[in-house]
């Protein structure tokens, strides 16, 4: 028998009979539930008898067909006799109807009104609004204990994230700074060449890297560099279920994990910057010797006379408040990190994003602090 078929008729009652005849294996042709489907709604039966004298052989197929018509039968409250099917065949069936269906991971999109998403989105910046500003406090509770010697963590802990976030940042941060110096000082060069006042371009590079650019491109280094580190280490915590261990343990993960990599950070980023800042003017004097025939004495003089302490002060503010926010936006994404491997990775992009943004969006509110203060 190779022509399968499955044949539907109403007896009395409202008790149907389905005829199952052929080979339902791979090869032949087997009708589909999707086609069956129409005539059982089309009959409105209470019963369905299966009848499986003419049946021949049968592998999966027939069985997976058995199970989308079980699957229906239930939902439509129609009861199925399989009395007559073999038992093999219903031995399968009932070990795949014993376990659920599996979601297959993914994700439907549904098509939602405007209004409908503008609510979803204001909905989700509420909870993490909410999430962040719980971390945020419960940082600042941290450092009170810091202050009042109650604190619990690891000096040799905080010894090593310096050791990976100061000398271990050197040579990224040598070759960003001396190339920003060089960018700054060519830049201006092709202005101020103009009006014979290429003198100034020390001017231009001293104040550029020590009052903004020194601070934001170290911390935007360090955001991903340390801070999506920072972001891996905790969310790889969160996954092996290290975390849930401290809280066992009556340790506080905020105490244990996060004050020291901030406390890292907060010393060690303002003297990235100030070794960013000699990088820069060095990279300017190179723009200047090679270029604008400028002596290296003449350079210097120059810078010292633009520069003062308080343009210093302005950078090393700067970098103290990046590099809290780096720290925050690197380990409250590790902390929020899901349970799978894909959300370490994810929870690494978010810090870089969070850190990035928030270090332009301080740089741009710390400018205009400055600006109104006349610092």
């Amino acid at each position: 028998m190779n022509k399968c078929t499955f044949e539907l008729s109403l007896t009395e009652g409202k008790v149907s009979k389905a005829h199952i005849q052929g080979d339902w294996v791979m090869g032949n042709t087997v009708p589909s539930f999707k086609s069956v489907k129409p005539q059982l709604e089309k009959q409105g039966c209470v019963q369905l008898d299966l009848k499986s004298e003419q049946l021949g052989r049968w592998d999966s197929r027939f069985v997976l067909f058995l199970f989308e018509l079980d699957a229906y039968c239930k939902e439509q409250s129609i009861v199925l006799n399989m009395a007559d099917v073999p038992s093999a065949a219903q031995g399968l069936l009932n070990q795949a109807s014993a376990f659920p269906v599996r979601d297959s991971g993914q994700k439907i999109l549904e098509e939602t009104s405007s209004l409908a998403q503008i609510g979803q989105y204001t909905l989700a910046f509420y909870q993490q609004t909410l999430v962040m500003l719980t971390f945020v406090g419960e940082v600042c509770l941290s450092s009170l204990r810091l202050l009042r010697g109650k604190a619990c963590f690891r000096q040799r802990d905080l010894w090593l994230v310096m050791q990976d976030c100061g000398p271990g940042a050197l040579a990224i941060v040598t070759l960003i700074s001396m190339l920003v110096g060089l960018i700054l000082a060519f830049v201006g060069a092709m202005q101020l060449k103009i009006f014979g006042a290429q003198i100034y371009v020390a001017n231009l590079v001293g104040l550029g890297m020590a009052r903004e650019m020194g601070a934001m491109m170290t911390a935007i280094i360090m955001a991903g560099r340390t801070g999506a580190a920072f972001a891996s280490q905790l969310g790889s915590m969160q996954v092996n279920e290290e975390i849930d261990a401290l809280e066992t343990l009556g340790i506080s993960p905020i105490d244990f994990l996060v004050l020291p990599r901030m406390l890292a950070l907060i010393i060690m980023l303002p003297l990235l910057c100030l070794y960013a800042d000699l990088m820069g003017i060095l990279g300017g004097l190179v723009v200047s010797v090679t270029l604008l025939d400028i002596s290296v004495v003449e350079y210097l003089i120059q810078t010292k006379s633009a520069l003062d302490l308080n343009d210093f002060f302005a950078g090393l503010i700067k970098s103290s408040v990046f590099g809290v926010l780096v720290a925050l936006s690197g380990c409250l994404s590790g902390m929020q990190c899901g349970r799978s491997s894909s959300s370490v990775g994810d929870a690494a992009t978010a810090s870089v994003v969070a850190g990035i943004v928030s270090i332009v969006v301080a740089d741009a509110t710390l400018t205009v602090v400055y600006q109104i203060i006349d610092f």
